[in-house]
């Protein structure tokens, strides 16, 4: 007899992966799925929405298609807030926008400041228009590309374009529609119809549900996963990648280490700062106040191919070596722009303090190191707003090795709980589906396996080190703004 099994997927930007796991939250088959995303103009983040249908199919063939489980239920995942529009027949008018690394919508986000009332945004939705919110992009597509747009009737993201194709519902999670800034109120859990039709003019608004919620079931046979079987809303990544490890509690901060690095600081009210953002939280009754970087581990590839494409553990290794400080460098990790708590899509990365004596393995260093300063200001913001964070949970491709998450504690002075299992988005999808349909317990799933303390002698060092960071940018904002220009200018 097959054993009985969920199904997870999550689609991330720069690959999808897949998990079959049964109802007891062992870990049963893992795949994944490597792609690119487009980057056709400066500022401008898309991918193909077909890729993400594809790998889908891909992968449940490979994970599912033998017919040794029993596929009871279907958890999606995916990147976000994303913006992909499609006509009558769901099918795309456009490439998919991507989150808040795609910054086209300057001029969108302006727009809605003087018509809305920046104020007056802020107040309803807790949350200031930036680079991470959809309803600009969405108006953006509308002002610039109006043939397109004439043909879009509905707005889906990676999760519930997988949910729609798979079982014909229209349905968006409440957490990734409180993305949709201006569109959605967190006080009232619902669309503010009012503002949705200036950001959305003509589009029909989908169905909320709580990402744990049943959205449908799916119409046809996929590989092993039959008719007739339920699959849940789903949510965008980092906060399904928060429920994996059991980080969606009142006062837990979840750090993902990733593409680029995720902050979520769960609460049980709405609590607002204007330079993060203020969202449902991944459950009913839950709200969070979260914040991102445009890059983290996006720099430690690029300087990986740029220095001849050692491999990790070595670069690791090196920076190991460097020691606290980088023997006295000092990065900007703005190599696309900064989301939180900067808010500049024209900031850029800066190397501080290099001679022809630094190595690779000191600005690999320096570079986990600017990240840790990020973090470390983002805790800051998000506690001066008002958020209390007794716990800290980390996972991700970035807690594999130890040095990163130790020089993350080392530099804000945090514990971090490291989990058992770290394989992502894609197991707190699994998890939901699993919830959906039996007695499940993250706690039991995925227990905590470590925990990274700080060296408090290395901590005092870096205060001195996280003062020159916070001067950093604002000596430098001018010129990178200027170069910024230019580079827009050049295409």
């Amino acid at each position: 007899m097959a054993q009985p099994a969920v199904f997870g997927i999550d689609i991330g930007t720069s690959s999808t992966k897949a998990v079959l796991v049964d109802l007891d939250g062992e870990v049963l088959r893992t795949g994944v799925r490597e792609h690119p995303v487009d980057r056709p103009h400066p500022g401008h983040v898309e991918m193909d929405a077909e890729v993400w249908w594809d790998e889908l199919a891909s992968l449940a063939e490979e994970l599912t298609g033998d017919g040794a489980h029993e596929v009871v239920a279907v958890g999606v995942s995916g990147m976000g807030p994303c913006v992909l529009l499609v006509d009558d027949d769901d099918q795309p008018v456009r490439p998919a926008i991507l989150y808040g690394v795609d910054t086209r919508a300057g001029e969108e986000i302006a727009l809605l400041g003087e018509r809305l009332g920046a104020e007056q945004i802020y107040a309803r939705t807790g949350t200031a228009l930036s680079s991470q919110a959809a309803g600009p992009k969405i108006l953006w597509v509308s002002r610039q590309e109006p043939d397109r747009y004439a043909r879009a009737r509905r707005l889906l993201m990676p999760a519930s374009y997988l949910v729609r194709r798979l079982t014909g519902e229209y349905v968006l999670d409440h957490h990734s529609a409180s993305q949709c800034t201006p569109m959605y109120d967190p006080h009232a859990a619902g669309w503010l119809e009012e503002w949705a039709a200036v950001c959305a003019p003509g589009l029909e608004l989908p169905r909320l549900l709580w990402p744990g919620d049943v959205a449908g079931r799916t119409t046809t046979a996929l590989a092993g996963i039959p008719a007739g079987v339920p699959v849940v809303a789903g949510t965008i990544d980092a906060w399904t990648e928060a429920v994996s490890v059991g980080a969606q509690r009142p006062g837990d901060l979840f750090l993902m280490y990733g593409t680029t690095m995720f902050l979520i600081c769960t609460t049980d009210a709405v609590v607002t700062h204007p330079v993060m953002w203020s969202t449902a939280g991944a459950f009913p009754g839950t709200h969070c106040l979260a914040g991102g970087m445009a890059t983290s581990g996006a720099i430690t590839a690029w300087l990986r191919d740029l220095t001849g494409t050692p491999d990790f553990g070595a670069l690791v290794e090196e920076a190991r070596s460097s020691g606290p400080g980088a023997r006295g460098l000092l990065v900007l990790p703005y190599f696309a722009g900064e989301r939180t708590p900067v808010q500049d899509p024209d900031a850029r990365g800066a190397i501080l303090g290099l001679t022809v004596s630094h190595t690779r393995g000191d600005l690999y260093r320096a570079v986990l190191e600017a990240t840790a300063l990020a973090v470390r200001h983002n805790v800051e913001v998000m506690r001066e707003a008002g958020a209390r964070i007794d716990r800290v949970v980390a996972a991700g491709g970035g807690t594999q090795g130890d040095l990163w998450p130790q020089i993350v504690s080392d530099v804000t002075g945090l514990d971090q709980v490291l989990p058992r299992t770290t394989v992502g988005a894609s197991l707190g999808a699994a998890f939901l589906a699993a919830a959906a349909v039996a007695e499940a317990d993250i706690d039991a799933w995925n227990p905590p396996r470590a925990t990274v303390t700080p060296h408090p002698e290395l901590t005092a060092r870096y205060d001195e080190l996280y003062a020159l960071y916070r001067a950093a940018y604002p000596a430098t904002a001018d010129i990178s703004h200027a170069l910024a220009r230019v580079q827009r200018a050049a295409g």
